[in-house]
């Protein structure tokens, strides 16, 4: 007579079988993937250098004060810095050599000159308003959105390998995020009649760049 097997036995006989494909499934990582019989080193993957981290504020205070006063950046900060310079913003730092002080360094009341505002040909004037560490300013300015707005407390981030304020970062008031793109900065012009405050560990005279 054949004996059917019990059903205990059925069971443990199939929990043995999951845990052999089980342990086999975890024995090890699997071999790595070879390209012409050589397996790739991934640890050769260049590293983007870390960036400073991004300062802590108020997202709310950068705003548009004036959506419609359609005025170009040179004329608002020629009015709000009282550097008496005329003509194109590509212009400013040329302009004012031998006439104002110019620095790499920024200090409230002076003007920064960005170049490569939408192009290479083009540039951008502001004025520093704040000094809040010594990689971050705030800085008010017209028509940045390219549509003759004037926008206050908007921050400005040195994002320059050196901590040297060559390359800038600048919030994007309608984003309420940092922008994606870096700016090259040509300096700052100092108005004639003295600054109030200057970026933390900052000469206190005014240097070339």
């Amino acid at each position: 007579m054949r004996r059917h097997a019990a059903p205990w036995m059925l069971r443990r006989a199939c929990c043995a079988l999951a845990a052999a494909l089980v342990s086999a499934c975890a024995s090890g990582p699997p071999a790595p993937v070879r390209y012409g019989g050589e397996a790739p080193d991934f640890r050769a993957t260049p590293v983007a250098p870390p960036q400073p981290p991004p300062p802590a504020f108020d997202s709310l205070a950068p705003r548009i004060v004036d959506p419609g006063a359609q005025l170009q950046c040179v004329p608002y900060a020629r009015a709000h810095s009282g550097v008496q310079i005329f003509g194109d913003a590509n212009t400013w730092w040329r302009q004012a050599a031998g006439r104002y002080p110019r620095s790499g360094t920024p200090a409230e009341g002076a003007v920064l000159v960005v170049k490569g505002y939408q192009t290479d040909a083009r540039a951008h004037v502001a004025v520093v308003r704040r000094i809040l560490s010594d990689r971050h300013i705030v800085v008010d300015h017209a028509n940045w959105l390219n549509g003759g707005e004037i926008s206050v407390d908007v921050p400005v981030l040195d994002v320059s390998p050196e901590n040297d304020w060559s390359q800038v970062r600048v919030w994007h008031v309608p984003g309420r995020h940092w922008g994606g793109r870096i700016y090259t900065v040509q300096g700052f012009i100092f108005p004639m009649g003295g600054l109030l405050t200057s970026a933390p560990g900052a000469p206190s005279g005014a240097g070339g760049r």
